[in-house]
């Protein structure tokens, strides 16, 4: 028997429906499909890791927190998390168009970063492609980020990986509101 994973659809069971209230809903009520497919599992669902880190307690500010969940669901190629983003915090977080561009096209040294913002996509670079952070940065790193923040950067990244592999493996299509991927210039 085949096991697929698909966006779990309403009615919801009433352990689904009661988990669910606490996550974000937008208008009339409506969860994204990325959440709807975490219903398949209870456990998974009431975990609600992604949906903690995103509060107003983190220890990252707004821009820092949404250069890293673009940047790894850029590297990941995840249009469907990336474009989610974009649309609902990435104005609000103060990355202009430029910016938003180069989480998914640019490198860590364009020039519409600052050092600090180019330290954390050079960061965030390294532990997607090495799962830590290189010994010529990790200095760097540490001066920048406190304890806390340095553990948040690093659950941000392994919390993305996996709504990453979620998204991408269910093919989920990209939610009404959301932003798609920008095309290479010349494309």
């Amino acid at each position: 028997m085949k096991h697929v994973l698909n966006p779990v659809a309403p009615p919801y069971s009433p352990e689904v429906a009661e988990i669910l209230k606490g996550y974000p809903q937008g208008k009339d009520g409506y969860i994204i499909q990325l959440f709807r497919v975490f219903a398949n599992s209870l456990r998974f669902l009431g975990k609600k890791g992604v949906v903690n880190l995103l509060d107003r307690n983190s220890p990252l500010p707004m821009r820092e927190r949404e250069i890293v969940i673009l940047r790894v669901t850029a590297n990941r190629d995840c249009e469907y998390e990336w474009g989610v983003h974009v649309a609902t915090f990435s104005k609000a977080a103060g990355l202009d168009k430029e910016q938003v561009i180069a989480t998914r096209l640019g490198s860590a040294g364009q020039d519409c970063w600052s050092p600090v913002d180019s330290l954390l996509i050079k960061c965030v670079d390294e532990l997607c492609a090495h799962a830590k952070i290189q010994d010529d940065t990790l200095d760097q790193f540490q001066e920048q980020w406190n304890l806390e923040q340095q553990l948040e950067i690093m659950a941000l990244c392994g919390n993305y990986h996996t709504i990453c592999f979620v998204a991408n493996t269910t093919r989920l299509p990209r939610e009404e509101m959301a932003v798609a991927f920008p095309k290479p210039a010349g494309l």
